[in-house]
């Protein structure tokens, strides 16, 4: 009955019949992702079991780092599936990987935390002139960490400085580090403030108290994407019951991060920061993550297009994908419709 679903959802979403006679098992799945809360529904989809039909292999994991090493990956044809920030994506795209987004995982994910000498600069005064401010008071720039040029937190960071608080770049000094680098500068003091995704937020405030978010997602970059899921065009034209099963997994996993953070929490635990995340802590970060989880790709499709003007304006996208070409919206609306 299950099976028939699908072959129904995805002939009313116009996608091709193509191996809907096949098994609904197809092929053990190459799965990419990093280990970090923005991909939590691929660990729910996995401990819960709805990541794939009954009777497919368990899909080959590969963990990876950092968004540079994936996209390398992706271009090099490695993985039929990855959670990925649209950073990489759109950087794999362009220059020529053979991959779809069908998912959106998170949305206004980076936030802006400042320590104690420079959180009191945006609690009062006007916040376009923080910066400018602390460093006459200071003789001295304030610190700002984020991910290297290039990277989606940092193109946030900038084009909250740059498009909403209108304040000069000039006045920060500029730190790029990894996120665990930026969590232990910040725990150490080492710099003035950094903009950092989940659970670094909740686990900084936990641990140094004089800190503030002084901004959050949907003020640095409304709607801006974060990671998402990417599948091959082969998968697609191959194995499209796949493609379906893990967008519908998608959804159900976004649902319950946001309806059950306390059962959600369990499942994420075993994957970021290797399990050895306090479980209340990773809790707190999905409960402060519950307006960013967002599985729907078309909310995400303008900002995106929108992120790659800008990242073109910063002069770090050196190549341009095309949006349109990028995001296959089939499978969500399809998995939408089944719903009703």
């Amino acid at each position: 009955m299950l099976r028939k679903l699908y072959a129904a959802a995805l002939l009313a979403a116009g996608l091709s019949s193509v191996c809907l006679a096949a098994s609904a098992a197809g092929p053990a799945l190459e799965i990419g992702y990093l280990p970090i809360l923005p991909d939590a529904q691929l660990f729910v989809a996995l401990e819960n079991g709805t990541l794939q039909p009954p009777g497919a292999p368990a899909p080959r994991l590969v963990s990876f780092q950092s968004g540079p090493a994936m996209t390398q990956a992706l271009i090099a044809g490695q993985l039929d599936v990855a959670y990925v920030g649209i950073g990489p994506a759109l950087v794999a795209r362009a220059k020529g990987a053979d991959i779809k987004v069908v998912a959106s995982n998170i949305v206004e994910q980076v936030s802006v935390v400042a320590l104690g000498e420079l959180a009191p600069y945006f609690a009062s005064g006007d916040p376009s002139t923080a910066f400018a401010r602390f460093a006459k008071d200071k003789g001295r720039k304030a610190r700002i960490a984020s991910y290297p040029k290039g990277a989606v937190p940092e193109a946030a960071l900038q084009h909250w400085i740059r498009k909403e608080l209108k304040a000069n770049p000039a006045d920060i000094d500029f730190i790029y580090q990894g996120e665990a680098q930026i969590q232990q500068s910040l725990m150490t003091g080492a710099i003035d403030g950094g903009a950092v995704l989940e659970p670094t937020t909740s686990t900084v405030q936990r641990r140094v108290p004089e800190a503030r978010v002084v901004a959050r997602g949907s003020q640095l970059f409304p709607k801006q994407p974060g990671a998402v899921l990417v599948v091959r065009e082969k998968l697609i034209a191959e194995h499209p019951e796949r493609v379906q099963q893990l967008v519908r997994a998608q959804i159900d996993a976004s649902r319950l991060l946001r309806d059950d953070p306390a059962k959600a929490s369990g499942y994420v635990q075993k994957y970021v920061g290797g399990g050895r995340l306090d479980p209340e802590l990773v809790q707190q970060a999905i409960r402060n993550s519950h307006d960013q989880f967002e599985a729907d790709p078309r909310v995400i499709i303008e900002p995106t297009r929108q992120l790659q003007d800008f990242q073109a304006e910063l002069g770090t996208q050196a190549e341009r994908a095309d949006i349109a070409q990028l995001f296959d919206t089939r499978f969500y609306e399809a998995a939408a419709k089944a719903a009703q």
